[in-house]
């Protein structure tokens, strides 16, 4: 255990070290004598108390090891009908070093039925408090002994759910979806046990630095599939129509990645290695499946070079479910993903889900290989894990598809920053679910890259190779990260860690070029952020220039709140770069000329400095020519998402320029779909309607992308000849939220009667990300209706701003029930769904909205 001192505390440390050693000596007459150190005031004194004080009850210390858990053996069936699991359970235990005579478990919400020692059934007495089941053991045992503890009991995982966090929603532990089978979904039986809700359905130690081997046998109807940890070593039918399947897993892993599913799946099968791979969805989504998780294999072989350690599980499986909590989560060899990947052969061609799989694969090595040894310590999971998808960008799309990516991460941790900055590595929270925020995924993500830039690949990744080596099937802690690359590296990474897994915040800079002499340019970099909470950062830095068509560049490391460096460049420049590749993690301030932002879009070899340049040039006013010339550039970059920017900034200026042509090429034949969607959106607003046979083509191919957007773009057309509601009347069965919206957007707009029933069928068929996208059109459509059953709309409404589990879902039908604030009942429906939200930063998002209607009251 380490524990992160404050800066004066340990100055203090140190000078006193630094006293002690010297000898004693008394001062002479003709000594000064040292001044006088005013007291604080008792009030400043108490206020200091309770602030340390604070600090030490709230500090989370990695859980202390009084056992070994060495193996799990469960058997389980299931009152679906009741959303109860019956379990007999036998752990195999020894003292981990001092003698024991209890034993303390984490069991909640069981009814216990037995406790006893398994090789004798000798009852055992115990106490139970619902949450932990305390064991007194017959005897003392040490280090040398093994015991088994039997166990049958009956969990009720529904009982007392809890709070979860913007990355788990819940903390059930086990889930029964649909379990009477009423309702439009499939029935399915699923676990999710990341934090510590595992011992929701069996007891356990419920501690991420425990790590057991196990075996599971599950007892399920003959329809159902089952998929769990390890391998399936056995199925046995009964004569009442259920059947036994047996999973054995022989390398040990957290309680927490303890996992399965269960449910009608189809199994998709693929290999790596030898190693088998299995995709588990829907039957209708069997073909897609292929498509969506088809890249595990070049995944797997990717990682495992990178790594030098070869994927280190005997099986790979990924399931998805309905109504999970998460996005995913990485059990060991058995990743469960959110329904949003159950998706058709269509949808998966524009599969935007490389990188979930991959942050899932790579936990394989990250979290699950090697794991870290407390909640305190979870960017060694979360961070590599985040890190994982950027690494997969780089190798699949390029780098500059992962730096692109990365920008994403940077905003959503500076969004965060904004309200929140704490510690990477963490010792204070109230609960386990606090730590899973944008700074354990992507400042943590970010910061590793950081690092990689700082020590190069060859130390970076030979360092990685050490770490998982070295602390294979072992718990972890950052230093344990920080000395294996320090044993590689030959360097101190201390004065790195301290700045960026222990300590919050991030730099703010000022950055300033003095071109004054053109052939030594001087840079001032000023450190903005504030001290009182935030480092005052060493920064390793690069600067970059461009010169008779050659990239040139520069290191340098700021060591204080101010430097100034001189680039030395010799050839008379414009324009230098400051963080070109966009490596820092920081706020920088810097004013830009339109100039200056054009010779970045112009000659940076980076594509996200380019795609910076060409996005702020279009946030400001900017001559005929200038567009022309930036849109003539950026249709023929070959980074698609600055082609898109292109359509997207400047696509209203296009017919003007007389490039309609470029743009029908672009729709027909880029090759981003992507791209496609946006051209035809960009011949849409130009008044494109001479297009309705191309729109008519586009609209069947093979695309949802495409064809949604060519779908959008006729139905907005104008002209008597064109019979848009009988061709939107046409694609009423399609299943893909990129053609509804459209549909739903033309008849709200139109005012089409006759589609509530539809509109409704629509609506509950509907899940996950795109029910979101769904929502606010699904409200309009009542609201300029009311006729069409707005009463009904109203309580679907109600019912997914109450119950559903994903916070943003939650606040989309929040938001969409304003349309009816005039209805009677509907303001107390919105209070309500307000005083039930268990997201704080959604509650004050729905604050806000509320806050005239409250001061009218």
């Amino acid at each position: 255990m380490n524990v992160r001192f404050s800066f004066p505390f340990l100055m203090g440390v140190m000078l006193w070290g630094a006293c002690s050693v010297r000898k004693s000596t008394v001062p002479s007459a003709s000594e000064q004598p040292l001044p006088v150190i005013e007291k604080k005031g008792s009030g400043d004194v108490r206020g200091l108390v309770m602030e340390r004080e604070n600090v030490l009850s709230n500090y989370r210390a990695t859980p202390e090891r009084k056992f070994d858990l060495l193996h799990t053996s469960l058997d389980l069936s299931f009152d679906r009908q009741r959303q109860l699991v019956h379990g007999e359970v036998e752990l195999l235990l020894r003292p981990y070093f001092y003698p024991q005579n209890n034993l303390m478990l984490d069991a909640q919400d069981f009814d216990l039925h037995t406790v006893s020692l398994g090789t004798s059934h000798q009852h055992l007495e115990f106490r139970y408090d619902s949450q932990q089941l305390e064991i007194r053991l017959p005897e003392t045992y040490t280090a040398e002994d093994t015991l088994s503890i039997h166990i049958s009991y009956t969990a009720h995982p529904s009982r007392n759910s809890g709070k979860g966090s913007a990355a788990i929603t819940d903390t059930q532990g086990l889930y029964f979806i649909n379990p009477t089978g009423e309702e439009a979904k499939p029935v399915q039986v699923w676990t999710q046990g990341e934090t510590d809700h595992n011992s929701k359905w069996f007891p356990t130690i419920d501690t991420p630095n425990e790590r057991a081997t196990h075996d599971l046998k599950l007892t399920v109807e003959e329809k159902f599939t089952t998929v769990s940890n390890g391998e399936l070593v056995a199925q046995e039918k009964s004569e009442n129509g259920m059947r036994t399947d047996h999973w054995v897993m022989e390398q040990p892993s957290a309680p927490y990645l303890v996992a399965f599913a269960v449910g009608e799946f189809e199994h998709v099968s693929s290999q790596w290695n030898g190693i088998p791979l299995g995709y588990y969805v829907e039957k209708q989504f069997a073909e897609g499946a292929g498509k969506v998780f088809g890249r595990t294999p070049e995944m797997m072989d990717f990682y495992s070079k990178l790594l030098g350690v070869p994927y280190p599980w005997p099986k790979y499986d990924q399931v998805v479910v309905r109504d999970f909590v998460s996005g995913a989560m990485e059990n060991t060899t058995v990743s469960i993903f959110m329904e949003e990947l159950n998706m058709n052969a269509r949808e998966a061609i524009d599969s935007e889900y490389d990188g979930i799989i991959a942050h899932e694969l790579f936990h394989h090595w990250f979290g699950d290989y090697v794991t870290t040894e407390s909640w305190s310590n979870l960017p060694l999971n979360e961070a590599f894990a985040n890190y994982g998808e950027y690494l997969w960008y780089e190798h699949k799309e390029g780098r500059d598809a992962a730096d692109l990516h990365h920008i994403g991460e940077l905003e959503t941790y500076l969004w965060e920053a904004e309200e929140k900055q704490v510690d990477l590595i963490r010792f204070e929270y109230e609960h386990n679910e606090e730590m899973f925020d944008s700074h354990s995924y992507a400042k943590g993500g970010r910061v590793l890259h950081m690092l990689r830039d700082y020590l190069g690949d060859k130390a970076f990744f030979t360092g990685l190779k050490n770490y998982l080596t070295k602390h294979a099937f072992r718990a972890v802690e950052v230093h344990d990260l920080r000395l294996a690359l320090e044993e590689v590296s030959g360097k101190d990474l201390n004065w790195f860690f301290n700045q960026w897994f222990l300590a919050s915040g991030h730099p703010v800079l000022d950055i300033d070029f003095d071109y004054s002499q053109p052939d030594n340019v001087l840079l001032t970099v000023t450190q903005q952020q504030d001290l009182e909470n935030t480092p005052l950062y060493v920064l390793p830095f690069e600067v970059s220039w461009y010169a008779g068509g050659k990239r040139f560049a520069k290191e340098f490391v700021l060591r204080g709140k101010q430097g100034e460096f001189q680039l030395d460049n010799n050839i008379p420049i414009t324009e230098a770069y400051f963080d070109e590749r966009k490596v820092l993690l920081a706020e920088k301030q810097t004013t830009r000329s339109d100039d200056q932002l054009r010779a970045q879009f112009s000659e940076s070899r980076f594509g996200v400095a380019r795609y910076e340049a060409l996005d702020s040039l279009g946030q400001r006013s900017l001559d005929t020519t200038d567009v022309r010339k930036l849109v003539s550039l950026g249709l023929e970059d070959d980074f698609w998402p600055i082609r898109e920017v292109t359509l997207n900034n400047f696509g209203s200026s296009i017919s003007s320029f007389g490039m309609e042509e470029a743009l029908v090429a672009l729709a027909s034949q880029d090759k981003s779909n992507s791209v496609r969607a946006s051209a035809i959106t960009a011949l849409a607003a130009i008044g494109g309607d001479h297009y309705a046979d191309q729109y008519m083509l586009w609209m069947e191919d093979s695309s949802y992308y495409v064809a949604g957007a060519a779908l959008d773009a006729y139905l907005q057309m104008e002209g008597d000849g064109i019979e848009k509601e009988t061709v939107a009347s046409a694609f009423q069965d399609e299943q893909s939220i990129r053609m509804i919206i459209p549909l739903i957007d033309f008849f709200t707009q139109q005012e089409v009667a006759g589609k509530g029933a539809w509109l409704h069928e629509v609506y509950d068929r509907t899940s996950g990300k795109d029910l979101y996208y769904l929502i606010g059109y699904y409200g309009d459509y009542f609201v300029k209706l009311p006729g069409e059953d707005s009463d009904r709309a109203i309580e679907r409404l109600y019912q997914t701003g109450m119950n559903h589990t994903a916070s943003y879902v939650r606040f989309a039908a929040f938001q969409a029930l304003f349309g009816f604030i005039d209805e009677e009942g509907v303001q107390v429906k919105i209070n309500d769904i307000f005083d039930h939200e268990p997201d704080a930063s959604i509650k004050n998002s729905e604050k806000y909205f509320l806050a005239p209607y409250q001061e009218e009251n």
